[in-house]
């Protein structure tokens, strides 16, 4: 019996085949650690000015409306510029288009330490979002370039775990970070930016040379390898062919639209969270340092169960549920959060709502990337991504909007749990469809 037959009978079963099993390995020891470093300084870089904020705020001047207004007018620049750097990465090729990403949003990043006022913040936050705009949704879709369907959930929560990990990592540095005040005249929060937005340009230059554009031009794997994964990704795209748009109909698509609103929902959730919890922390009694360490436990718990989520997925071949009921357990803790006064329940309902959050962005990008291949997929994700991630000044402004008004942000996250809730159930009563997801490889149908 010769190889390619008995891989085939070895696929009909179900079973992975050695060629199978050594490919997804050589390309996850080649990509995924770099994309998730890449990442994670990315997320640093926009999130930073959390920690930034809890000193910041106070020698600058700035109102919690204010602040919220720099937070979140980033999603403005990153919104208008997204699809078009979604499809200039698919026309110059993820190696150069996500370096000159990395390389502008650094240096962009360390220029937020000549912050002196309220318009040179409003204007380097939105030029970080113009700088960032594209490369989320670029390595979505570059990893569908290289995984099949059954192995996307677990390799996307591989890559976005660097969220909740820059947290983990990042929030007790950034508070030991804001300890350099007055070193060289600078203050603390000068220090946090400069330190953390240079390794990003540092990284854009190694990533001009080290990622590779497509399958085909992988030295790194070899011709039987290059082969498998070729004839498995081509029968994939067949299976999307009698659902093929052009870029278009993938910009006007409903779906699309559907999907967008529930992203929207979920990085409402995502970034109310992420930009406040920090002052929400300090106000407990903690200092900078101790509000780091305090700050990155939700993050600890979610990376774990981001992780254990997407494995499950993976194996049940379920996406819809898997997606939903996140989304309605971060609603459900986050409204908690409204009616707690004692801060250890505080922390535990912020957590479990970091669990859910972490869950839902483990899998979401799977719903539309069962259907949507080409350049339809380069612009039809990048739309979902731009018009969700206008939550992201919409959900720390909210949260900013309530605290100047009532004093409370508490109030604030029990008004942002709508969001995560009307997410979650337009996924579960949207009628997501995943059934062209997951086919057999041409390899493995019967031959007649």
């Amino acid at each position: 019996m010769s190889q390619t037959a008995a891989g085939a009978r070895a696929m009909m079963r179900g079973a992975k085949t050695d060629i199978e099993t050594s490919t997804i390995r050589a390309i996850s020891l080649r990509l995924i650690p770099f994309l998730v470093l890449a990442y994670f300084l990315a997320y640093l870089d926009r999130v930073n000015l959390g920690f930034a904020a809890l000193t910041m705020n106070e020698e600058l001047k700035f109102t919690p409306t204010m602040f919220s207004w720099g937070a979140g007018i980033f999603f403005i620049g990153y919104f208008i510029f997204e699809v078009p750097s979604n499809i200039a990465l698919e026309k110059f090729g993820a190696s150069r288009w996500i370096a000159r990403i990395m390389v502008s949003w650094g240096i962009i990043s360390a220029l937020m330490a000549m912050v002196s006022g309220p318009w040179s913040f409003y204007t380097l936050r939105f030029l970080l979002g113009v700088a960032e705009a594209g490369f989320f949704p670029g390595i979505i879709l570059y990893l569908t370039y290289w995984y099949p369907a059954e192995y996307r959930a677990r390799f996307l929560a591989a890559f976005a775990i660097a969220v909740p990990v820059s947290t983990v990592i990042g929030a007790p540095v950034s508070g030991l970070l804001l300890g350099l005040d007055g070193t060289l005249g600078l203050h603390g929060w000068q220090w946090l930016f400069i330190i953390e937005g240079i390794p990003s340009v540092v990284l854009g230059i190694v990533t001009w040379f080290y990622l590779t554009d497509k399958p085909s031009q992988a030295t790194w794997l070899s011709a039987e390898q290059k082969a498998w994964l070729s004839a498995k990704l081509a029968s994939e795209h067949e299976a999307k062919a009698q659902h093929r748009m052009t870029l278009g109909q993938a910009l006007s698509s409903k779906k699309v639209l559907l999907l967008s609103v529930v992203y929207f929902g979920f990085v409402g959730a995502l970034y109310g969270m992420q930009f406040w919890l920090p002052q929400i922390v300090k106000a407990f009694g903690f200092n900078n340092v101790q509000t780091g360490f305090v700050t990155a436990i939700p993050y600890l718990f979610g990376s774990v169960a981001m992780v254990l989520w997407a494995r499950h997925s993976d194996r049940t071949r379920e996406r819809v549920w898997h997606v939903g009921l996140p989304l309605l357990l971060t609603a459900l803790a986050l409204g908690a959060c409204g009616y707690i006064q004692d801060p250890t329940l505080t922390m535990v309902a912020i957590t479990v709502a970091a669990i859910g959050v972490f869950c839902t962005f483990a899998l979401f990008w799977t719903l539309p990337t069962a259907w949507l291949s080409g350049t339809a997929a380069a612009g039809g994700i990048a739309l979902i991504n731009s018009i969700g991630n206008l939550a992201g000044f919409g959900g720390p402004y909210l949260i900013g909007w309530i605290k100047e008004a009532t004093g409370s942000t508490a109030t604030g996250l029990l008004v942002l749990a709508i969001l995560p809730l009307v997410a979650g159930l337009l996924v579960l009563f949207g009628k997501h469809g995943t059934t062209t997801e997951f086919v057999a490889p041409a390899a493995a149908r019967p031959v007649k």
